[in-house]
């Protein structure tokens, strides 16, 4: 079991290891600037987004996920964060076209250099990892479908709150205010 474990872990870094910099930067800059954050996407990848979005919250970003009851209009100044592997998926890219009709900037995080989201995305993040639609033996990997794009993703955005926060004194603590107090 510690051996899957460790290829996995080794998986990871080595998409890490392909991210751009120079693509995650201005990313970082747009959330830093953004009125408020929305996040999207489905499946799995929603899931993910939805993480990203309770540590942004924790962080004291006005954060809102798409689809909740909730979520307000989107507006000129607010941010979207899109997340889909494929960057095709139809209800994220209708939900990325009606942000940009308002005028919002759009993000994309997904493994698709030339996706229909890409092309009118603002800021693109582009992950080089395996998705259930590209299992192809350009990505080394164990897992299976989009196990290893999922947890990429995950960890990029997790790693994306803390250059947000790097420069909040007691961070913990100050998460710790944000985290539910109704369990």
């Amino acid at each position: 079991m510690k051996e899957i474990h460790l290829q996995i872990l080794n998986e990871l870094q080595q998409v890490a290891e392909g991210l751009d910099d120079e693509q995650i930067k201005p990313f970082i800059e747009e959330l830093r600037k953004a009125d408020r954050i929305f996040v999207s996407g489905e499946g799995r990848s929603g899931l993910m987004g939805k993480a990203f979005a309770m540590r942004l919250m924790h962080a004291g970003y006005t954060v809102f996920v798409t689809g909740e009851t909730i979520t307000p209009s989107i507006k000129e100044g607010d941010v979207l964060v899109s997340i889909s592997g494929s960057g095709n998926t139809k209800s994220v890219k209708m939900v990325a076209e009606q942000a940009k009709s308002t005028g919002a900037l759009v993000l994309l995080v997904s493994t698709n250099q030339d996706s229909e989201i890409g092309r009118f995305a603002d800021r693109n993040i582009i992950i080089k990892a395996a998705t259930k639609h590209d299992h192809s033996r350009a990505f080394s990997t164990i897992q299976p479908m989009g196990n290893q794009f999922d947890q990429s993703v995950h960890l990029l955005l997790d790693a994306i709150v803390i250059a947000l926060t790097k420069e909040t004194e007691n961070l913990n603590e100050v998460m710790k205010q944000q985290h539910a107090n109704l369990e």
